[in-house]
């Protein structure tokens, strides 16, 4: 359970305390469960308040689940120019340097499950149960976050103008929830694959799939130019 040194939050700075214990809790969870089975109720047991109380900071489990993916986000990216120095020749020919770009984001996603997981939730279920006004919120940071993606991206290729750039960034995050999805299968599916040799070829490997996704992207979207 989260404490805070105080029963009630009076101040300013003891509500963003409290909401931050909302938020650390949450994450947390994260850790433990796939983003469908984190409840309001349990995450309100497990930060020592009201689900009543937990309400009055988020408007609801999905406004606190899209709060964290949006700072998830701007956490993978604060290191993913490291990683792309760390592995990208920028001597090297451009369908190289792309085939690299497009290893390093699957590598560097693939490390990161929590953010995939709420990555493929965020349009089916966290901007289900919102207002308007944390949508817009999540969207404006989100749009930020995917300039930066394709900042990023297009240090690395510079081919590739801001818009097309932008575009794979933009791709990369679809591509990314859409295989993580497909590739954590049920346990009904996990026994069919186990049963039928023949459908196991249907099982997704999520880092080698997204690896070879996104260099179909940047290999397109540097055709187009």
């Amino acid at each position: 359970m989260t404490e805070t040194p105080f029963r009630r939050a009076r101040s300013e700075e003891q509500r963003a305390v409290r909401r931050q214990a909302i938020l650390d809790t949450a994450a947390a969870m994260l850790t433990e469960l796939p983003v469908a089975q984190v409840s309001l109720n349990e995450l309100s047991r497990r930060v020592g308040l009201a689900k009543s109380n937990v309400l009055r900071y988020f408007e609801s489990r999905e406004a606190v689940l899209l709060e964290l993916l949006g700072s998830a986000q701007r956490e993978w990216l604060a290191g993913l120019a490291e990683e792309f120095a760390a592995a990208v020749d920028d001597a090297a020919p451009v369908a190289e340097r792309a085939d690299r770009v497009a290893a390093v984001l699957a590598d560097s996603l693939a490390a990161r499950p929590v953010l995939c997981d709420l990555i493929s939730a965020q349009a089916a279920v966290l901007e289900r149960n919102v207002s308007a006004e944390v949508a817009a919120e999540y969207k404006r940071a989100a749009i930020a976050n995917v300039m930066e993606l394709g900042r990023l991206i297009g240090e690395r290729v510079p081919e590739l103008d801001a818009h097309r750039a932008g575009r794979v960034a933009a791709g990369t995050l679809l591509v990314t929830g859409a295989i993580w999805t497909h590739a954590q299968p049920s346990a009904a599916m996990l026994a069919a694959y186990e049963a039928d040799p023949q459908l196991a070829a249907l099982r997704l490997d999520f880092t080698a799939t997204l690896r070879e996704m996104l260099q179909v992207l940047l290999a397109g979207a540097l055709a187009r130019g």
